[in-house]
Order: C-alpha cells, then structure tokens, then sequence
C-alpha cells in the first residue's frame, strides 16, 4: 500500500475575504494569496450569476461562506466577518487571521508575509483608537455609541435620544481591515457567542464593523492582555486623497508611484503589505504592475482548467 501524502505545514496566514461584486477582481484576489486558505463571504444582494462567477471551479484552499445580507455601516457586516473567524479558527491551524474586502490585493508574496508574521507569533496587526478619537469629528465618534442608528440608502438615520451603554466595556474605533492574532480572533468570536446583551447593542451602533471588534479587543475582560499583545501599524495601504467622501478612490496606474514607494523604501519600519481600492476596469494595468513587482499569481496561467473544490454556501 503507498504511503499516505505528508500532512501539509500549518498556514501562517487564514485570509476572510468579504466581496459583492467584480468577480473578475475577486478571483483575481483569491489567486494572488495563494497559498493562503480563504473564506469568501459574498453579499447575499449579489445577483446570482455575479455569484456563481465569482465561486465555481474554486481550488481547494477556499471555503464559501454563507451568505449573509451585507450592506454599508450595517451590523451584518460584523456577522460575516465573525463567520468567517470561526470557520477560519475551526478548519486551519493558522496563527493568524485577515479581514480584507473583495477590492484589496496583497502588496507581498507569501514568503514576505509568513516572515512577518513569524517575527509577531502571537501579536495582531491593528490600530484601535480610544473614544473620542479626534479624528471622528466633533464629538470623537461617541454619538456613534450613544444613540441609536439605522442605515438607508446609504444615509445615517439617528434616534436623538441617548441609550444605556453597556457597563464595563472600552469603547474604541479603528479600520475594519486588520489582522489579528488567533487568540484575539477567537476573543471576538466568543464575545459574540456569550454576549447577546453587546450583539443587541451594536445592532443599533453607527457602522458597527469600525467599533465592535476595537472594543472588544480594547476591553480587559474581553480579551485578555490584548493591550500588550498588537501592533499599532496598520497594514494596508489606501489611497485616501484628502477629499471628502465615503470610501476610498479607485486606484489605477496613476498611482503606482505613491503606492510602490512606500513598500520599497529601505528605511520603512513596517511593510504595507496589503492595498485598496483596486476594480477590474479601472485597475487592471496596476495590478499587473504590483504582480510583477511581487512576484503574485505566477502560476495563475499554467492551468485553464478551474480546480474544483467549491464548499458549497
């Protein structure tokens, strides 16, 4: 009888990747961390055959998550991302856990990014802010907290009546994309599983998915030495301009030099290794410009046959 295959080494690196729409980009995306095991959440408003594009013929490495009805400065947001925690926790050994969007892409090979996070073996990439954090407005973002929310259409409706807050917790700000350590990943995903009284209150909390995990992570009885334990870097790179809007600008090749410059520099402390916003149409030359730079999808042509391997949502 042959002997069985080797075990495969442990993942450094579990990636979430929450998308819902390009699918052209996403698989692209899904491509360019390899090998990295990914959990990809699409919207459950995607049309489905934006849906199925994006998923059929996935390699092995990738886990579809269910779908959940997703949409801007809601709380679902913050479900996908705890599913994808979980499932992450439950089916890699990874040490590490990243939360990027289906418009990031990585500005380092595996080899750059497994290094990392070896020098940081039990430490989270993220940079929470204490409330108020000035650079939230006026009142540092504790309206957000204070009073209820909803979102429509893309606008803030808030009940002007102030609210109990939950006792005992550090409330704190900061980017949804991060990395975070297992052990603080799995900080997050407990909270939610023993704290429905938090889950209620964030249902109703101005975009949740920039405050419920810093405040968890920021709260001792929560997670645990967590303060000692992170690094304050972020590690993306964003292409803000100093406009005012929303989200961020698209990329295109305009802004190659700006967004290679800082991930060649020789005297950068902590690597970028991860960027927003990239769109097929609009960003197609920069991200041929960053594979090359980096040394991505060099496999991606060797195969026009799809590896099977979908899990099904």
């Amino acid at each position: 009888m042959a002997n069985s295959p080797a075990a495969p080494a442990p993942a450094a690196l579990a990636c979430i990747v929450l998308a819902h729409e390009d699918a052209t980009h996403v698989r692209r995306l899904v491509e360019a961390l390899d090998p990295f095991p990914v959990f990809l959440h699409c919207d459950a408003r995607t049309p489905e055959a934006v849906f199925r594009e994006m998923t059929d013929g996935l390699p092995d490495r990738v886990r579809v998550l269910p779908r959940i009805r997703t949409g801007w400065a809601k709380w679902e947001n913050v479900e996908a991302e705890v599913s994808g925690y979980r499932a992450a926790l439950a089916e890699t050994d990874a040490s590490h856990v990243a939360l990027l969007t289906g418009s990031d892409y990585p500005l380092a090979g595996p080899t750059e990014i497994r290094d990392l996070l070896a020098a940081h073996p039990d430490e989270s990439f993220v940079h929470v802010n204490p409330l108020p954090w000035p650079e939230w407005g006026r009142d540092g973002g504790r309206a957000r907290i204070r009073f209820p929310h909803w979102a429509w259409r893309k606008h803030m409706i808030r009940l002007p009546v102030p609210r109990r807050t939950p006792r005992g917790v550090v409330f704190a700000g900061g980017s949804q994309l991060k990395v975070l350590a297992r052990r603080h990943a799995s900080a997050v995903v407990h909270t939610v599983d023993t704290r429905p009284d938090l889950v209620r209150f964030w249902r109703r909390t101005w975009v949740a998915d920039e405050t419920f995990v810093p405040s968890v992570l920021s709260t001792p009885t929560l997670a645990p030495g967590f303060a000692d334990a992170h690094v304050a870097a972020p590690l993306w790179w964003i292409g803000w301009d100093g406009t005012a809007r929303k989200s961020p600008p698209w990329l295109t090749l305009s802004d190659a030099g700006a967004l290679l410059e800082r991930r060649t520099l020789p005297d950068v402390s902590q690597p970028q290794l991860f960027a927003r916003k990239f769109a097929t149409e609009r960003s197609t030359d920069l991200l041929d410009l960053v594979d090359a730079a980096f040394g991505l999808r060099e496999g991606a042509a060797r195969s026009e046959t799809p590896a099977a391997g979908v899990v099904a949502p």
